[in-house]
Order: C-alpha cells, then structure tokens, then sequence
C-alpha cells in the first residue's frame, strides 16, 4: 500500500499541517491510528479543548515557537468540549481575518440536524459525524482525504487564460 498526504494547493505540494481540537482521549487515539492505519502521513497536532486551540492557532503560551507548532492548514473539530465549544471556537477563526480562510472540519459523534446547520452557518468547510467502529472510521478517513485532494486541487486544474 502506497503512503498518502493530504498536501497543499500551492506549488510547494507539501503536506498540510492538521490541527485536531479534540477532548477526548479515546477519540483523539482513534483518529490518529484511523490516519495512520488509512496511511496517510500529515503532521497532525492535537489540543484538548478551543481555549488550547486559540492559543495555538495563535502562537500564545506553550505554542510560541512558529517553528514548532506550524500554522494549521486544516482544522478537525470537536463540537462538545469543555471550556470552550467547538461552535464558539469556530465562530472566533471564522471572525478573525487573519485565519478564517482556514477551512475546519466539524468532526463530531453530534448527527443532531441543528448541529449541522449551525457548523455550516458559522463557516465549517466540511461536517463528519465520527463512525461508531474502528473499521467505518478508516473508511470515513479515506473519503476525507479523497475529499480533501479533490477539493484542494480543483482550483489549480482550472486554469484562466
């Protein structure tokens, strides 16, 4: 099986820097072993709740060194954490100029319909609901990064002349 990465638009084609806001444990070891499992090699950085986000999507506290803690290209997004929710986080990127071009991915065990709404009302690019099984969750994790290259690369096919 070929190694994947989800990469960027830009000439560059590097592996985009992902940032999971996640609060629980479990949920955070499934992701990570779902991408690996799925094969697909992105940096992903993990934050426990929207507080933590901000300070890293910001460079604040612990995350200062740019270096380090890379700007994200990519956001997967809890809805119900503590401290801060992923709706208000949400709203906050979406409202600040510098990083609302940034797209986030609602991914959640939230299938509730006004949930939904309200992730793409506030701007989320994309809403996942989490698979109940490990199996259904590589699956899902495959779709995005079809998703993701799809996506991403569509503007570049498209040329103007």
């Amino acid at each position: 099986m070929v190694e994947n990465s989800i990469e960027n638009n830009d000439a560059s084609n590097k592996p985009i820097d992902i940032l999971l806001v996640e609060d629980d444990n479990a949920d955070v070891k499934i992701t990570l072993r779902a991408f690996d499992k799925a094969r697909i090699k992105n940096k992903i950085y993990v934050v426990g709740d929207g507080e933590e986000a901000l300070d890293f999507i910001h460079h604040d506290g612990k995350y200062q060194n740019k270096s380090e803690f890379p700007r994200s290209d990519l956001i997967l997004l809890d809805i119900k954490m503590p401290k801060m929710d992923g709706f208000t986080l949400l709203e906050k990127i979406k409202s600040d100029p510098d990083y609302k071009a940034i797209p986030i991915v609602m991914l959640t065990s939230s299938r509730q319909e006004e949930d939904v709404a309200k992730s793409y009302q506030g701007g989320a690019a994309s809403y996942m609901p989490k698979p109940v099984s490990f199996e259904e969750f590589i699956k899902v994790v495959d779709a995005f990064n079809f998703y993701w290259y799809v996506i991403n690369k569509f503007p570049d096919e498209k040329k103007e002349g």
